[in-house]
């Protein structure tokens, strides 16, 4: 299972929509990574070529065709040729609705393939191979996949009351999702409400904790393991039964996830669907941000997309957990450690290619060491050992789709429009893949436009400061709040960073890099990053409703506030 978060973080590519090994020539199944023998592992974790997407005690997915299609498929080699060679005919009664009259027999094949879903083939972003297809989940698999899910509900609330990252990074997420599985064990056993002092005489109030019911869960690909983990144990733990839609470009990732905790659940003779998935786009996205048997939306993305799922649920009065972008940076003073701030700087600025949340985008560093900083950093960038992310030597890999490979660029050429100077890096890197190098930017305005915005790549500005006051306001002038980091010595400048003066942000660090938080404490980000709060801490009170509750054990009936009504 670790190998899934280095070598299936992939990207995407709709296919025709007729699924299946026969939607492509057998030259193009041949060409997929998960039949090479260095990709046997893939199979080993149940992955095939075609896998489904669904998955609520079964799996599953509206991709399914007769026969008869799928062999003139084969031999036509493609659907083109299919479909140019006959128009498939379909029983009436057997589409599902799709004939095109109440009285029709028959409906076209391509009205067939429509009704039927659609399949994504997910590329690897070292290479852009092709590595194996999920079938995508339709609306009708999701309404089933819900039902299946809240009826699963009613025994476990008895019960409980692909990427492209390098080696270790795929390693420490997988290690992420086993962690906070030891540690919500162990909270399970500690959830608990207060017993309150009442002025009443004979009176108790307390406070019971109890669970939501359906967690829904939307992870992005750039965490594709480690998110859902922290939302599904805890969530598991609180009583609820959980809905995943995984980031289309890591499908694969999803399912096979999906299987090794299908596995656990039947062993132990528990319905699957408490951990259902649907594979799938913004269709079945919207759906569960509308559906209000959703008890708990957890949103994992964009500040964009983010902004449009809090308005779905909040038009239904539903609750939402918003995990969205982040503009973080370090701040290094002139009495900082530069021995812990350069390696800081290069880890938080170019781990995951700059495609964390809490990636380091700003650099301010005071102005009497600014050059000497630029220059430590330029030296380090030059040393990072870069190619394919599953050589366990390799330190840097690639970008995940190619159109972050334009936003790249794009960023790095309004950059320099708005007076930046590229000291290190700016360019595509010529080997095969999503490769860019990593870029570190001078001599832009604190407030430019472009640093003000959230770029997912490898880009860190730099820019020089005068003193505390000014460089934590620059800190806060961003729309986000998720993740900053100080490098100093000076007590009272810490504490003064760690109060209400200090940074704006739900991640406060000292002398550390902005990522790489642990599972222990709430992770999660203010303003425009949503609010939002999970793994450790009390983020278990999100998955949970509470009741406040008083109960008379006398036999008097006296009134709060000592009212007397009588």
């Amino acid at each position: 299972m670790w190998r899934l978060p280095r070598a299936l973080c992939v990207h995407a590519a709709k296919t025709s929509k007729l699924p299946g090994p026969w939607s492509r020539p057998a030259a193009f199944m041949s060409t997929l990574l998960i039949n090479q023998p260095q990709y046997a592992w893939l199979k080993e974790l149940g992955l095939r070529e075609e896998n489904e997407g669904v998955y609520n005690g079964s799996w599953g997915g509206r991709g399914e065709v007769c026969g008869r299609l799928r062999n003139l498929c084969s031999r036509r080699g493609s659907l083109e040729e299919a479909g140019r060679a006959l128009t498939y005919r379909v029983p009436a009664g057997t589409g599902g609705g799709l004939n095109t009259a109440p009285d029709a027999r028959y409906c076209s094949i391509q009205r067939f393939i429509e009704y039927k879903g659609k399949v994504i083939t997910t590329y690897c972003p070292a290479n852009n191979e092709p590595i194996a297809r999920v079938r995508q989940a339709s609306v009708a698999d999701y309404e089933e996949t819900v039902k299946k899910a809240k009826e699963a509900w009613k025994i476990w609330a008895d019960v409980s009351l692909e990427m492209g990252k390098i080696l270790v990074e795929g390693v420490g997420e997988v290690q992420e999702y086993v962690d906070i599985c030891d540690y919500a064990v162990g909270l399970s056993r500690m959830i608990g409400g207060p017993i309150l002092p009442s002025e009443r005489p004979g009176h108790a109030l307390i406070e019971q904790w109890n669970p939501v019911g359906l967690v829904g869960i939307i992870t992005a690909f750039n965490f594709p393991v480690a998110v859902y983990g922290w939302n599904n144990a805890i969530a598991m733990i609180c009583g609820n039964v959980c809905l995943w839609k995984g980031a289309p470009t890591t499908s694969l990732i999803s399912v096979a996830v999906t299987k090794i905790i299908a596995k656990v659940l039947e062993d132990n003779k528990l319905p699957g669907a408490i951990c259902s998935l649907t594979c799938g786009g913004a269709d079945i996205g919207t759906a569960m941000a509308k559906d209000e048997r959703v008890n708990l939306l957890s949103f994992t993305g964009s500040t964009q997309v983010g902004k449009q799922v809090a308005l779905m649920v909040q038009e239904r009065f539903g609750r939402s957990l918003l995990e969205l972008g982040g503009n973080n940076a370090i701040i290094a003073f002139e009495d900082a450690d530069l021995s812990l701030v350069v390696p800081s700087a290069l880890f938080a600025a170019v781990g995951t290619a700059g495609q964390r949340c809490t990636t380091a985008r700003r650099l301010f560093v005071h102005e009497s060491i600014h050059d000497e900083v630029v220059n430590r950093l330029k030296k380090a960038y030059a040393q990072i050992r870069v190619g394919n992310p599953w050589d366990s030597n390799v330190l840097y890999g690639p970008l995940h789709t190619k159109q972050a490979v334009s936003m790249f660029l794009g960023a790095v050429e309004e950059a320099k429009k708005e007076g930046g100077t590229v000291v290190y890096g700016g360019k595509v890197m010529d080997r095969p893949g999503n490769y860019v190098e990593p870029t570190i930017v001078t001599g832009l305005a604190h407030d430019a436009s472009i640093a003000h915005t959230e770029t997912f790549a490898p880009i860190l500005y730099v820019f020089k400061f005068k003193n505390e006051e000014e460089v934590f306001a620059w800190n806060n002038e961003v729309k986000q709040g998720l993740s900053s980091s100080i490098f100093t010595k000076d007590l009272g400048r810490i504490f003064r960073w760690l109060g209400p003066k200090g940074s704006d942000c739900g991640i406060v660090n000292v002398n550390i890099p902005t990522s790489g938080a642990e599972i222990g404490g709430a992770f999660g980000g203010e303003k425009h990053t949503g609010g939002g709060r999970e793994s450790g801490s009390d983020a278990w009170k999100h998955y949970m409703r509470r009741s406040t509750c008083t109960i008379n054990y006398s036999k008097d009936l006296p009134l709060a506030q000592g009212i007397k009504f009588q």
